[in-house]
């Protein structure tokens, strides 16, 4: 196994319904370190940047507005395998999926409103960590 970093993002349907230390909790449980941590209301030009994959997507606009509805919480998140740990923890995009016992099989409403992001990949959690924090900001213990 290779010690890896993520990055997650707790949605705003999750922050508002109060599970931002339910679900930190439970990362830690599984083995993710949390090096970096930050509570920020995305404005509507970050979430564009922050999703640009998605840009001729339909539900491009319906994201954005999502996303910026209320408050994230981001994490820089560290552990073996954490890409892959982090994937399992949360489950499918679609919670009606999902597997028994993830975060979005739990918690989630729908596909859009799935309370959790994850990076799916090493290059997308490079680009996404250094989307929200500066190496400074993120433990080197």
């Amino acid at each position: 196994m290779a010690i890896e970093r993520t990055l997650t993002i707790l949605k705003p349907d999750a922050v508002a319904a109060a599970l931002t230390g339910t679900l930190l909790s439970r990362l830690e449980k599984a083995g993710l370190k949390i090096i970096g941590l930050k509570r920020l209301r995305l404005t509507p030009a970050q979430a564009e940047g922050f999703y640009h994959v998605h840009r001729q997507r339909p539900f491009f606009a319906s994201l954005v507005k999502f996303m910026t509805e209320g408050p994230v919480v981001v994490a820089v998140l560290e552990g073996d395998s954490a890409i892959a740990r982090l994937r399992e923890l949360m489950g499918a995009t679609d919670p009606a999926k999902a597997a028994a016992s993830t975060i979005r099989k739990d918690f989630a409403a729908s596909i859009e409103r799935n309370a959790i992001h994850g990076s799916d990949a090493v290059e997308t959690a490079r680009f996404e960590i250094g989307f929200f924090f500066s190496g400074a900001e993120l433990s080197q213990e």
